[in-house]
């Protein structure tokens, strides 16, 4: 299994327009984050979670040609703003792009894309054909993907498992129950925007405790902030089987 992060910066991304502060002004290539996103390639099976407005620049920089799907964690624009750009694959690929959400998703994309869902669509329009999921384990061409449902503040949103890894974004809170489809993960990905409480993420300490209690062998922590510190003092400051993502970041598993 390979696992690119092509983004892994909180919902406006770093640096942030119009902000003057030292994370935003930071040279390190690391600190320059877009919104979050991963790229799977296991068993054959080339796999986007999310897509979000760096969707396009994401694809190209990664020089990404094909999609056998894309999973959307949630229905935030942050996470489903580029999902117009898709009529580039359906063209190269002469096929609608496999997308797979929640229901309440779906009813969200049908309101921000209403052109995709017309009966007589409007020409070049993007091609989806949507697979409804929730917490139960569904397949993609074989392959096993298990949900882990989490909370986004009151909304629902889903991490997902891929063999003995797992990607867990924009959640403050997971049951109990979901952590036992975590058992025996090697890596585990989990979000953080800020050192202090935050309303629908897990602050850093939170994001510790949630890594050391699912205990992969090792974690990374994505969708970060300019709140946090620069990426090298960040990583200074966490435990060593404990890092912070940064966009172009490859993982071999």
């Amino acid at each position: 299994m390979k696992v690119t992060f092509l983004g892994s910066g909180t919902s406006q991304g770093v640096p942030i327009i119009a902000c003057d502060c030292r994370v935003c002004n930071s040279t390190d290539p690391c600190d320059k984050r877009l919104r979050a996103s991963i790229l799977v390639k296991y068993e054959g099976q080339t796999i986007l979670v999310d897509a979000g407005p760096d969707f396009r620049y994401q694809m190209l920089r990664a020089g990404v040609k094909h999609l056998d799907a894309i999973l959307l964690t949630h229905n935030h624009k942050d996470h489903t703003g580029g999902l117009d750009d898709i009529r580039a694959l359906n063209w190269i690929e002469q096929r609608p792009a496999e997308i797979y959400c929640e229901k309440y998703v779906l009813e969200s994309l049908k309101k921000e894309y209403s052109y995709v869902f017309q009966e007589e669509k409007y020409p070049g329009a993007p091609e989806w054909n949507i697979n409804l999921i929730d917490e139960k384990p569904f397949s993609i061409n074989g392959v096993e993907i298990i949900p882990i449902r989490g909370l986004h503040y009151k909304l629902p949103v889903l991490g997902f498992r891929f063999g003995n890894f797992a990607y867990c974004t924009d959640m403050n809170y997971i049951a109990e129950e979901e952590f036992s489809k975590l058992k025996g993960v090697e890596v585990f990905v989990i979000n953080t925007v800020k050192e202090g409480k935050h309303i629908s993420h897990f602050s850093l300490s939170e994001a510790v405790e949630v890594c050391r209690k699912v205990g992969a062998k090792m974690s990374f922590l994505t969708h970060i902030s300019h709140q946090l510190p620069p990426h090298k003092e960040l990583a200074d400051m966490l435990p060593k089987d404990i890092k912070p993502a940064y966009d172009g970041l490859e993982i071999e598993i």
